[in-house]
């Protein structure tokens, strides 16, 4: 078959948005026509561990039947023609592996501090690359719980030993990401499992400063007027902060495994172009830059991280947030830079009745995947998440895969 134009491409993607879902899998035709499918591009998952989101399926399981469920995930991403997982393994300052920072998860064994009998990190890497996928590590930094009540963390928690670097906040426990030394201890914390384990990145999801709550104020009074001389505002201070992490995390995952990547995956919105004319054409109610105090935009400028992967959460046409549009912003984010840039994709809104109707289309999630190939920095995608794709409800992801992942790719170097 002759070779498509791109342009010809570009008319044919924008039609399938508007035209019958079998109009993705034409779509998918004629992208295997222009080459078939890439020999290297991400095609990732995330396991998450946060409240038994996606695994252990519930507390208290046996080291047996933990270990069952975590290699039926792995079975699952390689059945669907994935090549990397992202595995939550630093949920809320605690650890799943035996870390000498801070205690066992209780969505292990349901008690903070229990050995589970085991080493689902180090069991995980194993068997992630004998089935030829790749492990990154996914820490979450700064959050210590999902509750208020430090009395429920063990006596000797770090949060416990030391009640000054806890800020609650919005019915939850928080580091306080201003102190030196909370940022110290956290790099600390998880740059032990990079030096234990062969893991293949580090990875951070979206959470920094924590998400605002209308009405409440996130106290950091006393680490600012201690350490936030110098800067105009509080809130500059407040993203220097999250610069230091980023930098110091990257050149210490880099000092320490230098095969390994460092890459983060923030909230999908930058800002919105009435803030900043250089953000995107929306009106989302969160600015990562504003709310959450990460610049991710200069850190992909700038060249601070391997990968970037924004969670693109939203369906082609969102009013506030059309994929379509962000997809464009963030590959003019990546152009030219060092940072590889995937995109985040809402496995988990796929056939979900609460969510608007091109939910409810099977074909949503593949148009994505093929309005991407659009966009030549876009390499590749990473799905939450890793109970979705074993439910697929309607057939998202068996569409995803039969639409774009027939030929095997291997994972980005």
């Amino acid at each position: 078959m002759g070779r498509v134009s791109r342009r010809a491409f570009t008319v044919a993607a924008l039609s399938a948005l508007t035209t019958a879902p079998a109009a993705s899998s034409a779509l998918a035709e004629q992208e295997r026509r222009r080459g078939g499918a890439p020999a290297t591009e991400m095609r990732g998952l995330w396991l998450a561990t946060v409240a038994n989101r996606d695994w252990p399926s519930r507390a208290g399981l046996s080291a047996g039947e933990q270990r069952a469920e975590l290699l039926r995930h792995l079975d699952n991403a390689v059945r669907h023609g994935l090549n990397t997982v992202f595995f939550q393994v630093r949920p809320a300052a605690d650890a799943l592996w035996p870390s000498p920072y801070e205690p066992w998860s209780a969505y292990l064994s349901g008690s903070q501090g229990r050995d589970p009998g085991w080493d689902p990190l180090g069991t995980a890497v194993a068997e992630a690359h004998a089935r030829g996928l790749e492990l990154h590590a996914w820490f979450n930094p700064y959050r210590v719980a999902v509750h208020e009540d430090p009395a429920r963390l063990l006596p000797s928690h770090p949060a416990r030993r030391h009640p000054e670097w806890v800020v609650p906040y919005a019915g939850q426990l928080h580091y306080d990401p201003g102190l030196p030394e909370v940022r110290a201890f956290v790099q600390d914390a998880m740059v032990d499992a990079v030096e234990r384990y062969p893991v293949d990145g580090v990875h951070f999801d979206d959470y920094f400063y924590p998400y605002p709550v209308a009405g409440q104020d996130f106290d950091d009074a006393a680490s600012h007027a201690a350490h936030g001389a110098g800067f105009a505002t509080r809130a500059d201070w407040r993203r220097d902060n999250i610069d230091r992490l980023v930098r110091e995390m990257a050149e210490r995952v880099r000092a320490v495994r230098p095969a390994a990547r460092f890459g983060v995956s923030p909230f999908g919105v930058w800002r919105n172009a009435a803030s900043d004319p250089r953000g995107s054409a929306t009106t989302a109610g969160v600015q990562t830059y504003d709310d959450l105090h990460a610049d991710t935009l200069a850190w992909v400028r700038e060249g601070r991280l391997d990968y970037i992967v924004p969670q693109l959460y939203w369906h082609v046409g969102m009013d506030a947030a059309d994929y379509a549009t962000l997809l464009a912003w963030w590959a003019g984010a990546a152009r030219g830079s060092r940072t590889r840039l995937y995109i985040g994709e809402a496995l988990y809104k796929a056939g979900d009745p609460a969510r608007e109707a091109q939910w409810q289309d099977p074909a949503e999630l593949s148009r994505h995947l093929a309005l991407a190939r659009l966009h030549p920095e876009v390499r590749g995608h990473v799905f939450f998440a890793a109970r979705d794709l074993a439910e697929d409800r309607i057939g998202a992801m068996a569409r995803v895969t039969a639409d774009h992942y027939g030929r095997p790719a291997g994972p980005p170097r």
